[in-house]
């Protein structure tokens, strides 16, 4: 048996909106592994939602962090040290793209839609692992990042978010290759559609969704605790030879070739 026992580690979760978000999931299971925690939240808008979803968690440091400021992150960065000395694990569950421009003519991305869709989804991932680096060291850890098929695939009503899904996993292989020698993993979880605060803005959401389902070899769509089962593993010893991957976990929809 390999049980997941994460006590003794340290892990920052960036991405929790609500109690349907990826991230509070994938908190959650590193939580009951017996992970210590720092959540960040986006602004003072969220923060309440945060604090009530981890009344009753001991020692969980909770961080206003917006990804788009750099003195932001490395502000939060900066609490993480003080308050645990070093870091063992990073989730990088953030993305955004404004609602006009998710729908209608991909041509028709504006510059400063397609400037923040690429910013806050994809390019944030980059200082949050430059930060995160150092406080690995020298143990090494894990960083993983939340991505989407349609980084590879059309899917109507995603648009820009495709386009910004394909740069962050370009950069989970950069980075992987880079940090490798330090013993920093770094990876990607490839979710089916799932029901988020994000999925909101996303037009046809509703039939993608049964579009999946439909095709998938499992019958159905994935769920919110099988992509933080998948994480647990990723930020775990079990994946010690893993980095440099995105692991599909979408019941097998990604095999399909219609």
């Amino acid at each position: 048996m390999y049980p997941v026992d994460l006590q003794g580690k340290y892990a920052m979760v960036f991405g929790v909106a609500n109690h349907k978000s990826i991230a509070w999931a994938i908190a959650q299971a590193l939580h009951q592994a017996g992970a210590r925690l720092a959540i960040t939240y986006q602004d003072e808008r969220l923060k309440e939602r945060v604090v009530k979803l981890t009344e009753g968690w001991d020692d969980v440091l909770l961080l206003e962090c917006d990804v788009t400021k750099d003195d932001d992150i490395a502000a939060a960065f900066q609490a993480v040290k003080g308050h645990a000395g070093g870091l063992s694990v990073v989730v990088h569950s953030v993305a955004f793209a404004l609602r006009e421009e998710l729908g209608g003519d991909f041509s028709k991305t504006s510059r400063d839609g397609f400037r923040m869709a690429l910013d806050i989804s994809a390019y944030s991932l980059i200082p949050i692992a430059r930060y995160a680096a150092p406080l690995m060291e020298p143990e090494g850890g894990s960083i993983v990042a939340l991505t989407f098929i349609a980084s590879e695939r059309v899917f109507p009503g995603y648009n820009v978010m495709g386009t910004a899904k394909a740069a962050l996993e370009n950069e989970v292989k950069q980075l992987a290759a880079e940090l490798g020698h330090k013993g920093i993993r770094v990876n990607a979880l490839s979710s089916g559609p799932l029901d988020t605060l994000a999925a909101r803005g996303i037009h046809g959401f509703l039939d993608m969704k049964r579009g999946y389902a439909e095709r998938a070899p499992l019958g159905r769509n994935n769920t919110h605790e099988e992509v933080a089962k998948a994480a647990l593993f990723l930020c775990s010893d079990l994946a010690s030879g893993v980095t440099g991957v995105v692991l599909p976990v979408d019941a097998g929809y990604h095999i399909m070739a219609v």
